[in-house]
């Protein structure tokens, strides 16, 4: 049976009902996009309701007390902003926890009707607030932690004449004021509220009050201003015990995680969960130093990024000194805590890195500013480097390992150099009951040293100054110590009659008080090691592979005890005269060693300045580094050792 060809009506329908089936594909597809495109509540309405449920949370408990009214006009105004925020919830646009929150605006407003308690009034306005926030976001934290110096510049110039230079509402002007200013000294006040509420009053202002908005001002300089208030109910005194528990404590460091926690939670709520004397003490120390809050996550450099960007503002707005400041802070605040972990994953990375900040320090304080942009673009790709070599998938057990054992042994060699050749030469000497001075002196470092990790663990943080210059003071101790000591064992190699000067001068030469200066300069030595090592054990350790660790620093005990132990067997069989000149030029070396990166080390610390010198190289194994303040300090230890050894050989040759 043969088909007939098909009508062209029929093409025509089926072409039809073909567009209307891609039509209804287009609506289907576009309507959940069309139904997310519906008006977005504007933020600033939301935040109008959310100040007016956290004034009512505050104030309304100075309006009724057990069931009475007792302020009148606080009481109206308590009805009114009831009722002005179930007004504002019913007009924000429709999402699926409106109707909950007409709901809790209503109860709201009956509670305040019915004469409800302040905390009964207060807990339904603050779980309002955050089920508003939850279901009209809005902007509720800074992006960058506030300066609390400039909050208290912006309130000295703004808002003093009225609140009080110290907050208590006392101000020039306050008596002119109907009603008075609030006094932010009031501790019970100020627990209730958050910085965010006191944000939200610096933006909008408070109706029927002659507190004025400030939204001409930067959000920056409102979050400033926000926080400079919140720390004036809180003393000085609170603020130093709130750094103490702050650094102690991690779980509390968690409880306060972000500086969108920090500005959101208020004393009161945070003192629900560790007590209130010890919420108000934390609350003191972060409100003034809310960058506390910022912990960089491991491998970040988003300090550094930061305060490098904030000095070339500086330098660009003609500040050189403010510029020159952010750049120390930007290696002691940002580099130097990653700077342990990134030598142990690329040492040549972390050299070139430290070493072209160090040479940005020198140039800010007279190159152009465009040319110091050009220096940041380039650290800047370093940067991204660091942080991939940071990263926790570019760690690995071997890195770990071989990081752990790397820096032992760099720096227990020179303490263990100093240290064996202390008690070869009391051998030597015949002296053996002088030995525990020395043995006394490395062990009590040890002991230090770990005293030294307990406290930087669970009291106080270690900070990128102190690291320098406990290192910087420590090396150049040592290579004055040194100095002296090789100069005097330099002297006895040219002596003729070794045994005859060992039986009648070395009572003498040993005395009590040589014996505890052999204790402090072993103390020094392998103190000074210890420190830069355990900060060193404690950066790996955050990175993980524990295991690893322990086996890379096993290994280099193994080989140091190795060392020391064939250095001993061979300084046995060294003629004395012999002895004396290899340990002389040994105590020589490491004065040089340690001059130079005692210097470099305050010049990281920013006590001592820099004065790059372009192309000349960096060693840091003998404390070679390019700047004319090391490099001199350097010469000046080789001319005195040149004019002691000369001095040595002169008295050495018969008249």
């Amino acid at each position: 049976m043969s088909s007939s060809p098909p009508r062209s009506g029929d093409n025509a329908a089926n072409a039809f009902h073909a567009f209307l089936s891609l039509i209804a594909l287009l609506c289907a597809i576009i309507a959940p996009t069309a139904a997310q495109a519906a008006p977005a509540a504007d933020p600033r309405e939301v935040q109008t309701i959310w100040r007016l449920l956290d004034y009512m949370a505050v104030d309304y408990g100075g309006a009724v007390e057990r069931g009475k009214i007792t302020n009148a006009s606080e009481y109206a105004e308590q009805k009114e902003f009831a009722a002005t925020v179930s007004a504002k919830i019913a007009a924000l646009p429709a999402e699926p926890q409106r109707a909950a929150l007409v709901s809790g605006a209503a109860r709201l407003e009956t509670a305040i009707a019915s004469k409800a308690d302040g905390s009964s009034v207060s807990d339904i306005a603050h779980s309002l607030g955050n089920a508003l926030l939850e279901a009209y976001p809005v902007p509720l934290a800074p992006n960058t932690p506030p300066a609390f110096g400039r909050g208290q510049a912006l309130y000295n110039d703004n808002c003093a004449s009225c609140h009080g230079v110290t907050g208590d509402g006392r101000g020039p002007d306050a008596a002119k004021l109907n009603p008075p200013p609030i006094a932010f000294v009031d501790a019970q006040r100020a627990r209730e509220r958050s910085v965010f509420a006191l944000y939200q009053v610096v933006t909008q202002g408070l109706d029927g009050t002659p507190m004025r908005s400030f939204d001409e001002l930067p959000s920056s300089d409102r979050w400033a201003l926000a926080l400079y208030v919140g720390h004036f109910a809180f003393s000085d005194a609170a603020a130093k015990e709130g750094e103490r528990l702050w650094k102690s404590d991690p779980q509390l460091r968690q409880r306060v995680p972000d500086l969108k926690t920090l500005v959101g939670l208020t004393p009161q709520a945070l003192g629900t969960k560790i007590g209130q004397p010890k919420a108000d003490a934390v609350m003191a120390y972060l409100r003034r130093t809310p960058d506390a809050v910022i912990a960089q996550a491991p491998g970040s450099l988003s300090v550094v990024r930061e305060r490098m960007a904030q000095s070339l503002a500086a330098s660009k707005a003609g500040d050189r000194k403010r510029a020159g400041e952010l750049a120390l802070s930007a290696y002691l605040d940002g580099f130097e805590p990653i700077e342990p972990t990134l030598r142990a994953r690329d040492a040549t990375l972390m050299t070139h890195i430290e070493g072209l900040m160090i040479e940005y320090r020198a140039a800010v304080q007279s190159e152009d500013p465009d040319l110091l942009a050009e220096r940041q673009q380039v650290l800047g790709t370093l940067y991204d480097d660091a942080e991939a070599a940071l990263s926790p998938n570019a760690g690995s057990a071997v890195s770990t390992f071989l990081g752990a054992a790397t820096i032992l042994l760099r720096e227990g060699l020179e303490a263990l150099l100093i240290v064996v050749a202390m008690i070869a030469f009391l051998r030597k000497a015949e002296r053996t009951e002088v030995m525990p001075y020395v043995h006394a002196g490395w062990i009590g470092a040890l002991v230090a040293g770990f005293v030294t990790w307990v406290i930087a663990t669970w009291a106080i943080g270690i900070s990128g100054a102190s690291r320098e210059l406990t290192e910087g003071f420590g090396s150049l101790l040592a290579a004055v110590v040194l100095l002296s000591v090789g100069i005097w064992m330099h002297g006895k190699a040219q002596a003729d009659q070794w045994q005859k000067y060992i039986r009648e001068k070395m009572a003498q030469a040993l005395s009590g008080r040589s014996a505890w200066f052999l204790f402090g300069l072993a103390f020094v030595v392998v103190y000074r090691e210890v420190f830069e090592t355990i900060l060193f054990y404690a950066a790996l350790t955050a990175q993980g592979n524990g295991g690893a660790m322990l086996a890379g620093a096993l290994s280099a005990c193994v080989v140091l005890a190795a060392i020391a132990w064939a250095l001993l067997r061979y300084s046995r069989s060294l003629p004395i005269g012999t002895f004396f000149t290899y340990s002389s030029w040994l105590m020589a070396v490491l004065t040089v060693v340690l001059a130079g990166k005692g210097v470099a080390a305050l010049q990281e610390a920013g006590i001592v300045d820099i004065v790059p010198l372009p192309s000349f190289p960096r060693i840091d194994l003998v404390g070679l580094f390019p700047t004319i303040q090391t490099v001199a300090a350097q010469a000046a230890m080789v001319v005195a050792l040149v004019i002691g050894f000369g001095w040595n050989r002169r008295r050495a040759q018969p008249a």
